[in-house]
């Protein structure tokens, strides 16, 4: 039998932020927006959901006279990347 897909995690920027944060200690708005392509509302949007699903942290705070929000992937969004994976591996295998 197949395992469900986290569906937080099945959507396809959701996947990307957390993969990226996956390979940085932490990772600022805009270098996240660069690199996945994604406009600043929407990924604001899917940063949100990530937060509220406990698998980012997210710490917003005026540097200098500029705004910066920073990420960083928590624990548990590290053990759901790793049950998502493990979840597509068995779909591969089968």
């Amino acid at each position: 039998m197949f395992k469900d897909l986290d569906p937080l995690l099945h959507s396809q920027l959701r996947l990307a932020i957390i993969s990226l944060l996956l390979s940085v200690e932490e990772a600022d708005f805009v270098f996240i927006r660069e690199k996945t392509g994604a406009t600043a509302g929407n990924l604001s949007v899917q940063i949100e959901k990530l937060n509220e699903a406990g698998y980012i942290e997210v710490r917003k705070f005026i540097d200098g006279k500029r705004p910066r929000t920073v990420c960083k992937i928590t624990p548990a969004g590290v053990e759901a990347f790793d049950k998502y994976v493990k979840a597509l591996q068995d779909y591969i295998g089968k």
